[in-house]
Order: C-alpha cells, then sequence, then structure tokens
C-alpha cells in the first residue's frame, strides 16, 4: 500500500474514533501527524510542525478573546440592541443583515476569514440572545462572506483572474464573480428556510425590552428565549470596546494587518484598562475549539508534505473523459478545501485542469467558475478557517453538538454543490 493512501486511511480512521469516542479529534490528529509523519512519510519534528497553522491559531485565540471582553462588559448586548433598532424589531431580517454585512466587507478586499472574524461574534451572539439558530447565523455569514469573495477587486478574485491570466485561459472576471454570489445566495435561502429563518418573521424584538416575542403568545403563557434587559447604557467600557471592534476594521482591511495579531493587541490593551471585567476572558477563549482544528490542519500538512494532495489531483486527470475529470476536480477541490486553504487549492487546481480545458471540450469559463465555487462554498466546514471561527464565535452552545453540526452540514455541502456547479456551468460548456 502506498504511503499515499496509508494517509488517507488513517485520516478516515482518526474521524471515527473522534466521533465514536468522543475524543477531541485534534489530538487524535496530532497523534497521527507523528505516527503518519514519523514512520510512513520519515518527516522529522520540524517537518511535521510546518503543516501547524500558527496564523489561524492566533486568529482564534485573538477573536475569541476580544470578544470573550465585549461579552463581559456588554458590548455585544449593546450592539445586539442596536440590530434591532436597524431592522426596526424584524427578527428575521437579521441573518440577512449579516449576510450582507459580510459579503460587502469581502467584495471590498477584505480576505474572507478576517471578514467572517469581524461579523460572525457580534451575529451569533445575536443569535444565542433571540433564539435564533446558531446553524443558520453561522452559515449566513459564511455564505456571506463567499457571496462577494469574487468580486473583480477581491482577494479571491484577483488570485483566480491572475492565475487564469498566467495559464493564458479564457476568463470572464463578472462571471466568476456573479456565478459565486448566486450560488452562495441559493444556498443562503435554503438554508434559511430549513433551520428556522420563515419562523422569524413573526418575531419582534424591542430594544428597550426583554427579548423576542410573538404576538399573542405571551397571552398564552409561552415564552421566549430572553434577550438582554432594558436598554443597554453606553459606558466607558462599551464606548473603548466599539472603538476597538472599529479599529479592528481599519486595521484589517484598511491597513491589511493580521486579523489575529490585531484583535489578541487589542484585547490586551482593553484587559490592562479594565482588569476586573477582563480577568476571566481568557478563561472563555475556545481553547478545545483551537486543539480540534490546529490538530487535523497539521495532519493535513503532513498530506500535503507526502504528496497525497497532488497524487489524488493527478490521477483524476488520467481519466480521459473531460466531463468525468471535471466532476471529480470539483469534488477535490471541495474535499481539500474543507480542510485546507481555499486559495491554495484554487492554486493546485486551476492548472490541473489546464490539460482537457485545451483539448477544447469543456468551457473554460464555466470550468473556472465551477472550481472557485467549489473550493470557496464548503468554508462552512468546522475545519476551514471559517467555519472554525464560526464555532469558536458562538456563545452558550454546546460545542460539541455544534461541531456536528457544521461537521454535517459541511458534508451536505460538500455532496451536493460540486455536482450542482458542475451541472450548471460545466456541462452546457460555458466559456
Amino acid at each position: 500500500m502506498s504511503a499515499e493512501l496509508i494517509s488517507i486511511l488513517v485520516l478516515a480512521v482518526v474521524f471515527v474514533i473522534a466521533t465514536t469516542r468522543s475524543i477531541n479529534m485534534g489530538a487524535l490528529a496530532f497523534a497521527a501527524a507523528f505516527g503518519v509523519g514519523g514512520l510512513v512519510a520519515g518527516l522529522d519534528a520540524d517537518g511535521i510542525f510546518a503543516g501547524f497553522p500558527g496564523d489561524l491559531f492566533v486568529v482564534l485565540v485573538g477573536v475569541t478573546y476580544l470578544f470573550a471582553i465585549a461579552r463581559a462588559n456588554g458590548t455585544t448586548d449593546w450592539l445586539v440592541h442596536a440590530a434591532i433598532r436597524l431592522v426596526r424589531g424584524r427578527i428575521a431580517l437579521i441573518p440577512w443583515v449579516m449576510f450582507a454585512i459580510t459579503g460587502a466587507l469581502t467584495a471590498i478586499g477584505a480576505v474572507s476569514p478576517a471578514a467572517v472574524a469581524i461579523v460572525a461574534p457580534i451575529a451569533l451572539s445575536f443569535a444565542a440572545q433571540y433564539g435564533i439558530s446558531p446553524l443558520l447565523m453561522g452559515a449566513m455569514v459564511v455564505h456571506g462572506a463567499q457571496g462577494g469573495g469574487f468580486s473583480p477587486i477581491s482577494i479571491y478574485g484577483s488570485i483566480v483572474n491572475g492565475i487564469v491570466e498566467r495559464e493564458n485561459l479564457p476568463g470572464s472576471e463578472l462571471t466568476l464573480f456573479l456565478g459565486s454570489l448566486v450560488a452562495n445566495l441559493v444556498i443562503a435561502a435554503v438554508v434559511f428556510v430549513l433551520f428556522g429563518g420563515l419562523k422569524l418573521s413573526g418575531r419582534r424584538g424591542e430594544p428597550g425590552g426583554t427579548g423576542p416575542e410573538r404576538k399573542g403568545e405571551e397571552r398564552k403563557g409561552e415564552r421566549e428565549p430572553e434577550g438582554p434587559r432594558g436598554r443597554v447604557r453606553l459606558t466607558p467600557a462599551i464606548g473603548a470596546t466599539l472603538a476597538a471592534l472599529v479599529a479592528l476594521v481599519v486595521a484589517v482591511l484598511g491597513f491589511d494587518l493580521d486579523a489575529g495579531l490585531s484583535s489578541l493587541t487589542l484585547a490586551v490593551l482593553l484587559s490592562t484598562v479594565w482588569p476586573d471585567t477582563s480577568r476571566k476572558a481568557v478563561g472563555e477563549i475556545a481553547w478545545p475549539t483551537v486543539l480540534l482544528i490546529c490538530g487535523v490542519l497539521t495532519y493535513v500538512g503532513v498530506m500535503e508534505e507526502m504528496g497525497t494532495i497532488d497524487y489524488a489531483g493527478n490521477a483524476v486527470g488520467d481519466i480521459g473523459i473531460p466531463l468525468l475529470a471535471a466532476v471529480l476536480l470539483c469534488y477535490i477541490g471541495a474535499i481539500v478545501s474543507a480542510f485546507a486553504s481555499s486559495v491554495g487549492i484554487m492554486g493546485a487546481l486551476i492548472p490541473l485542469a489546464v490539460p482537457f480545458l485545451a483539448q477544447g471540450e469543456i468551457g473554460a469559463i464555466g470550468m473556472i467558475t465551477a472550481l472557485a465555487i467549489s473550493a470557496t462554498v464548503v468554508d462552512v466546514s468546522p475545519f476551514s478557517t471559517n467555519g472554525a471561527l464560526v464555532l469558536a464565535a458562538a456563545p452558550d452552545v454546546d460545542r460539541e453538538r455544534f461541531f456536528r453540526q457544521l461537521m454535517v452540514y459541511g458534508g451536505i455541502v460538500v455532496a451536493v454543490v460540486p455536482a450542482a456547479v458542475w451541472l450548471v456551468l460545466v456541462v452546457p460548456g460555458f466559456g
């Protein structure tokens, strides 16, 4: 058995053990990285740790630390009330507001994880306050980020269009952008319907009230999840935290600074001035999520070092049936991207598609758009940066249960979306 196949089988075993024995998957993945990397691939400790996602570690710690402080001093409650006032109490509009905000941020140049890091904690705090499904809210945030992610001036759009130009392939910036936007809008609409969005249409939240209410239900003795009581007063601590959140947006979008380091620095500054409200925030950093994500991605890094990803891509490229190879490449992009860098996967898969695109049987524009959507729409997976941020940012949830929900939802997206975009964009031969 080849080393590449062994690494794939070990990953499957890690999933099975973690699911059936309730062991942190990240801890298992670290052990697997040590075993497979050392015994099968012959890597030393430096080679194994080369895949450790240090940047993601800092993002998860920094963002959850900053927003733990925001929850402790009442800033998230204040933001919830502000959101209610913005939509005049219509709870059902809030998930779409979050979708639009993250989409706008990525469309004007924010890296997708940075936009999610900014919006997700606020969105999920709102979901907790008003009894909205965290899966619904988290999915709306992530799909919003991906919906705007391929505008001509966005990071993802610039990268893909640059690869297309470098490979001398036909391209359409507008098709790429609109294809991703429409795909994520459709998915968001389906998620909204399936996970309780329609039930929110009859609910209203009052900025000065005690939470969402349905008309007439209070008289029947039914009770909704309560939001923050009364109007939240703007204190100096809340004002400073709001200024810190604005500074985070400016630092990330305006100066291209790292979201993790920026949020961690701002959290430390707030803790220094208000140590009493910030003392417990360190304990509220999502450490189990950090272990899980960093462990799995370290193992994926070992697989990349072993050549497992290239092995799978080359096997598909040798099939000789262009349409079949196209759909398999879409699936490889989706599956691998659920655990690794979406940008890295796009950079690897588009060149792999060049040989059969050159035959003229597959439309280049449709294929590239399908690959881009397949490799990014799966970022709802809890193992991707965006999914990990959603998992880490959700307050007052059973994280094990929420993790499983995200994993199942991500699996459904991986199973359905690549085939759907292949059918719509590749089979008709666009481009």
